[in-house]
């Protein structure tokens, strides 16, 4: 257990795949709000900044939003926390940017409280946590510049180092490998957690008890985004009764399947649940932030896998393309008449 901890980081797939897929909602979170975002968390937004500054007095919280009243500070603000979520996500100078993101969702969480939901608060939780993890190792221009630079160093040999650099040098990689470890250690303990604490919830209540909990869910006006397709759904009580029961069921039983094969249909079955959230009670955001941090449970060659049939697919497609061009260009050319000599057009006279 001391070597799983301390010599090799641990679900690097999965921290990349946490880190694309929490700055790629937050980037659509925001340009999604765009158009609101005066209101929300502006300066002439109802909540005002000296009303946010109260709270945070109260609460401890604290904002980069409520430094000044200005609308020009608050535009930059905005510019600034769309590109730290762009950069985040496509792995560009990650340990900088990781604590840069997670200061922008802390701030924007913060400066209007009363805005979020579900969804903000996983992203606000995992946006620190991933502070700790070595979320650029993969799939991120960082792990691209690493690979080109060893290209560029081909077969040279590595300076020699002293005793005391290398002993430094080795007691960096294994700070980085606990702290990397210890941080994916507390992501998955808190999806535990959630998943757990919300089942056991469900338990204590009388309407997920008899089946009817996502029968009044449907007819709630708040989370009615098609009112014709929560209605068409819940003309069916039988299998709403049962997904009710089937997702008390996962969310009690999540923790204890995780080390077995069973957690792949339950990821799966929870993964169509959070779909069907998205759509019919219209939390996109939180969904997403749910599949994504379910996503720290595949093992790294769950990733590997995909990323071997995703090239392959690809190779294929390309190769398709270039028989089809191939054939294009090689197609047979009519044959064209040839020159005409003196005594066959002499004859053609006759």
């Amino acid at each position: 257990m001391w070597a799983l901890v301390t010599v090799r980081p641990v679900s690097l797939y999965a921290a990349s795949v946490l880190r694309i897929g929490y700055g790629l909602l937050y980037l659509i979170f925001l340009l999604r709000e765009f158009p609101y975002r005066h209101e929300i968390w502006g300066p002439s937004s109802p909540w005002t900044p000296a009303l946010a500054r109260q709270l945070f007095d109260q609460t401890g919280w604290n904002s980069i939003l409520t430094l000044s009243d200005s609308r020009t500070y608050f535009e930059l603000c905005y510019a600034a926390a769309l590109v730290t979520s762009t950069l985040f996500m496509l792995g560009w100078r990650t340990r900088l940017l990781s604590v840069l993101f997670a200061v922008v969702v802390i701030s924007f969480h913060a400066r209007s409280i009363f805005m979020t939901d579900g969804g903000d608060n996983l992203i606000l939780l995992m946006a620190v946590y991933l502070v700790l993890t070595a979320c650029g190792r993969r799939w991120s221009l960082d792990a691209r510049r690493v690979r080109i630079r060893a290209a560029r160093a081909g077969d040279t040999t590595e300076p020699v180092r002293s005793f005391l650099s290398q002993q430094l040098r080795d007691a960096r990689i294994a700070l980085i490998t606990v702290v990397h470890n210890c941080g994916i250690f507390v992501i998955a303990v808190q999806v535990c957690f959630l998943y757990g604490s919300t089942g056991l919830y469900k338990v204590q209540g009388a309407t997920w008890g008899n089946g009817t909990a996502l029968h009044y869910a449907l007819n709630l006006e708040l989370f009615q985004p098609w009112p014709a397709l929560s209605h068409l759904v819940d003309q069916y009580p039988l299998p709403v009764a049962l997904a009710c029961y089937m997702t008390v069921l996962l969310q009690v039983a999540f923790p204890f399947v995780l080390f077995g094969r069973l957690k792949y249909p339950v990821l799966a079955l929870l993964l169509c649940m959070h779909i069907g959230i998205a759509v019919l009670m219209g939390l996109p955001l939180f969904s997403g932030a749910m599949i994504v941090a379910d996503a720290v449970f595949l093992p790294d060659r769950f990733y590997c896998l995909l990323w071997r049939l995703w090239k392959r697919a690809t190779q294929r497609i390309g190769a398709k393309d270039a028989d089809a061009s191939l054939g294009q260009r090689s197609a047979p050319v009519p044959a064209q008449p040839g020159p005409v000599s003196a005594t066959t057009s002499s004859s053609a006279a006759r």
